[in-house]
């Protein structure tokens, strides 16, 4: 994110708000008695807000938070939060729900309150994502940016992220201060790595949960698809603070997890995700780099994971089970040092099978988190094309690039990509929305 990081660098004259209040303790987050007899997407409570670049940085975007009804895992009715954006200069041209990457099990890293001006920089990754949701307003379209894992901090969970991004897309094309057309609205669903975990749901989901939503297409990079071989190839490297960040959100996602907390954890483990539960993901990866997190399980976590009472659980969680009828770009590393890139190896042959579209680019240079920034014009340029008419490519392609930020299609977005950043952050309508 070292890139996009250098884009916000350019508004350090502004000026910072006072810090806001966590949801926990933020009554707008509370639905009101009822609300799970309304429609999935219905808008329980809005209000504008202070959208923010490292906390410091205000942006001039207008910008909006919708509380609105969703679904849980088990089917139940829940509320949970999107943050709006419009862009300037006329009605906006489709409707992009970007999925900031949370990777953590606590409430106050939710991206309404990451990304709102004033709060802690805890939440790094929602601070510097906030630029990529910028990009797209800058480029002509609303943004939806939900708190996908609800009010519960599940993350992982099987189906709520798919929910709660498709319903928050509901609520945005409800919301008439984005006048968009309804449910006529071109949508992209666009996430990387935890934020392609919500997306590849999203997409998943779309054709049974919402089929009403004209999605034109979903770009998930460095994509989460297996969460097992995810933890696994991440303990004891330099990001294994993730594992205690993302493990109770899992744990609490479904009951069938409780062998997890009461039977595989040793005591000090137990002790260790609770404390990981109070903090962001930035402090838990700082916290805990190197840390062999067997040592806090009664065997090590490869053999905790392939317990039956476990494995059925986790095979929940994984993705590839359904097929998107939207149009798919996935974009992911060779050498990503955190998410396998075999998980995408093999989930993008089962979707071109079952006919879903797909481009699929893998990139030879990149890292995992370099590619958050490197691939990004190649993402939106991409989502651009299909949310304004260009009509989805007939079966797949597989290309190994160098670098995806230097492919001829990417380079030509990059400054189109620019330029978004710098007017969706100023709110400048100077960018051409036409198609």
């Amino acid at each position: 994110m070292r890139a996009v990081a250098v884009a916000g660098a350019m508004f350090v004259g502004f000026t910072a708000v006072p810090a806001v209040a966590a949801p926990v303790a933020d009554d707008f987050y509370t639905p009101p008695t009822g609300y799970g007899d309304t429609a999935p997407g219905t808008i329980l409570r809005s209000r504008p807000v202070q959208t923010a670049a490292l906390s410091l940085l205000p942006q001039k975007v207008k910008a909006w938070q919708l509380l609105y009804r969703t679904t849980s895992r088990s089917g139940v009715p829940m509320a949970t939060v999107t943050t709006v954006l419009r862009p300037a200069g006329g009605a906006p041209r489709g409707l992009v729900s970007y999925q900031i990457a949370q990777d953590s099990s606590a409430a106050h890293c939710a991206p309404s309150h990451a990304i709102q001006a004033g709060n802690p920089i805890d939440g790094i990754t929602g601070n510097l994502e906030i630029l990529l949701a910028d990009a797209a307003a800058g480029n002509g379209f609303a943004v939806s940016i939900p708190d996908y894992e609800g009010p519960g901090s599940q993350f992982g969970a099987a189906r709520q992220p798919g929910y709660a991004v498709l319903d928050g897309v509901r609520a945005a094309e409800q919301f008439a201060e984005l006048g968009l057309p309804g449910a006529s609205t071109p949508v992209g669903i666009w996430g990387y790595s935890g934020g392609s975990l919500a997306s590849g749901w999203a997409a998943e989901l779309q054709p049974t949960y919402a089929p009403e939503l004209a999605v034109r297409g979903a770009a998930v990079g460095g994509y989460v698809t297996d969460l097992a071989e995810t933890a696994v190839k991440i303990n004891g490297g330099a990001a294994s603070g993730l594992l205690p960040s993302v493990l109770p959100g899992v744990i609490r996602s479904d009951p069938a997890f409780g062998p997890l907390q009461d039977k595989y954890l040793t005591p000090a483990g137990r002790d260790l995700l609770a404390h990981s539960t109070t903090q962001c993901v930035a402090a838990n990866v700082l916290q805990y780099p190197f840390r062999n997190f067997d040592q806090y399980f009664t065997m090590p976590i490869r053999e905790v994971f392939a317990q039956p009472d476990i494995r059925e659980a986790l095979a929940t969680l994984n993705l590839g089970q359904r097929t998107p009828t939207a149009p798919l770009f996935v974009y992911h590393a060779v050498n990503d040092e955190l998410v396998p890139i075999a998980s995408s190896d093999q989930v993008v042959p089962r979707y071109c099978a079952a006919g879903t579209s797909v481009t699929y680019v893998r990139d030879l240079i990149s890292v995992h988190g370099s590619l958050a920034a490197t691939g990004a014009p190649a993402a939106l340029g991409w989502l651009t094309e299909h949310l304004t008419g260009k009509p989805a490519p007939a079966g797949c392609s597989t290309n190994t690039v160098a670098s995806t930020l230097l492919t001829p299609e990417a380079l030509s977005q990059v400054p189109a990509f620019l330029i978004g950043v710098i007017n969706g952050f100023l709110n400048n309508p100077s960018f051409p929305h036409s198609a």
